[in-house]
């Protein structure tokens, strides 16, 4: 069997791409349905896209290379083909955007776009054998028990990375790039979890708070979740991103509270309340008591100095925590890294020394930010492959 294309991936970034190649498109996937993630993600809701993405929301060795991508079909335009598929949606913190109803929507949107461009679907298909040809590759898969030959001109990596394998993530696409000597940028899991070996904060699991969490490199402003296993929450997911074994983390529990200020006045007014009775007005109870084994805030306000006051709101404003690791690929969001953007064109995300062989979404080293960032990555280096496949 002969396709112009072959999309290895019915994720978001390989659906979209089949859209719009034009010609003979075949989309393979070994699940048992597609979009699988999209399914899952923003609550059963998608956060599809950032009203805000940018360059700047991504991660990558060249953090030039999203540019053409992201500029030539940007969130606008992914939010005007919801729109023209009467799809309800709307928008919760800092540009994210979900829809009214269901992932399932965005799915199926999808597939309608499939449809509409003749694209066909195998699901629970798997590769076995993969080779160069010279007009292009030949293919072996299975399917149904059986093993069918394929050949195609063009053939889409667009299988993902390796985050959450429970739902059949895997490494293929990293293990074609090897084959067809693709370099590879270091791969290890990103919005995720940190853990604590000696799970310290398993009493306090379940209590969040708005919180800073940084680095040296960067910080982020979000809520801060405590679990049995260690510490998550948006803030938490946001720096793991730029977070490296053995390095230490910063938080602030009161970014935006003027605490000294509200404890002086407080001082004035009931002196002799005790101290962590009023934190605990400003701050879960159950965080103060914990805290109160670490940081000193015994007896009543009357009994605190500006001088004590200033060392309680320094302490709280810098709680340096080391984190033993991080709950790896079984949680992650997405994959950090992965095939070299050095290896591909930015316009048309083809491998520059291999014709015919693009790479697109999460598959490549340009990871986003959480809150819809890396779908909007998909919609545009999907777009980007397919609108340069159907150029040719």
């Amino acid at each position: 069997m002969t396709f112009d294309t072959i999309i290895l991936g019915a994720g978001a970034a390989g659906m979209m791409c089949a859209a719009h190649c034009g010609g003979r498109v075949l989309v393979i996937d070994h699940a048992k349905a597609p979009g699988e993630k999209i399914r899952i993600s923003g609550g059963g809701r998608c956060n599809f896209t950032n009203m805000y993405a940018g360059p700047g929301n991504f991660l990558s060795k060249n953090p030039h290379f999203c540019k053409s991508a992201l500029a030539r079909y940007t969130q606008w335009d992914f939010i005007d083909l919801v729109g023209h598929h009467g799809i309800a949606w709307h928008e919760k913190t800092l540009g994210q955007l979900f829809c009214d109803g269901s992932s399932k929507q965005i799915i199926q949107m999808l597939l309608d776009e499939l449809a509409r461009a003749g694209a066909e679907l195998w699901v629970q298909t798997s590769v076995t054998e993969l080779r160069k040809t010279e007009s292009g590759f030949a293919l072996e898969v299975e399917r149904e028990a059986k093993r069918i030959p394929l050949t195609c001109r063009n053939l889409v990596l667009a299988t993902g990375g390796k985050s959450i394998p429970k739902m059949g993530a895997t490494g293929l696409a990293y293990d074609i790039a090897h084959q067809f000597g693709l370099q590879m940028t270091e791969t290890r899991a990103a919005l995720v979890p940190f853990t604590f070996s000696d799970r310290r904060f398993k009493e306090l699991s379940g209590v969040s708070l708005p919180a800073r969490l940084s680095n040296k490199r960067t910080s982020f402003d979000d809520a801060l979740l405590f679990t049995h296993r260690g510490l998550s929450g948006p803030s938490v997911l946001q720096l793991s991103s730029y977070w490296r074994e053995g390095e230490a983390i910063r938080v602030n529990l009161i970014p935006d509270l003027p605490l000294f200020d509200l404890l002086r006045e407080q001082r004035q007014a009931g002196g002799r309340k005790a101290l962590t009775t009023e934190l605990a007005r400003h701050l879960p109870a159950r965080l103060v008591d914990d805290l109160r084994h670490h940081i000193p805030m015994q007896g009543n306000l009357a009994d605190q100095s500006d001088a004590a006051l200033s060392d309680l709101i320094a302490a709280l404003s810098a709680w340096r925590l080391t984190p033993s690791g991080t709950e790896g690929y079984r949680t992650a969001e997405v994959t950090l890294g992965g095939i070299d953007t050095d290896e591909l064109s930015s316009k048309t995300m083809e491998a520059r020394d291999v014709p015919g062989l693009y790479a697109i979404g999460e598959a490549v080293d340009v990871t986003g930010w959480l809150g819809g960032y890396n779908f909007q990555w998909a919609w545009s280096s999907g777009h980007a492959a397919g609108s340069a496949i159907a150029s040719r």
